[in-house]
């Protein structure tokens, strides 16, 4: 809710509409119902908590992703990990350890991937570089086994 209201999440790549109504559920169980699949994807939700309901759902979606975001950012080495969390500390917003759990292990992930990847662009080089080498090498040896040694002028042929 504090990432929401400071302003840090509150892109979420959809479109969140609540409605007030005094008669209506509380927000608690509008958002069980919401991540239990009882709302369609536009569906305005009636609560009587409209605001923090919004919030919620905004923050939640926005922390989805923008930890994708970030820890991209951070495999590419386009910033780090700590001026992420200075953000957070700067606009006095406290992160659940499940979700600093999370960003932690999309981060880990990630590495894990770029480095496989790296590692085979290097062996795939590798191959192609012994490749080279060996058809060199064999078409040197055709050419020696097929030259003679023409006298003492020293000349091949």
């Amino acid at each position: 809710m504090q990432g929401y209201r400071s302003g840090i999440l509150k892109f979420c790549g959809s479109r969140v509409e609540t409605k007030f109504d005094v008669g209506g559920e509380e927000g608690k169980f509008c958002f069980r119902k919401l991540e239990n699949g009882e709302y369609n994807r536009d569906e305005i939700i009636v609560t009587r908590h409209s605001n923090i309901l919004k919030g919620v759902i905004t923050g939640k979606k926005g922390w989805g992703l923008w930890v994708d975001t970030w820890s991209d950012g951070i495999v590419d080495w386009t910033f780090t990990e700590e001026e992420i969390m200075n953000e957070f500390h700067n606009r006095n917003i406290k992160i659940p350890e499940s979700l600093m759990k999370d960003f932690k292990n999309r981060i880990e992930k990630k590495k894990r991937i770029r480095n496989e990847k790296y590692i085979e662009g290097l062996l795939e080089k590798k191959i192609e570089k012994d490749k080279i080498q060996k058809e060199e090498k064999e078409k040197g040896e055709s050419i020696q086994k097929n030259s003679e040694f023409l006298g003492s002028g020293g000349m091949w042929v």
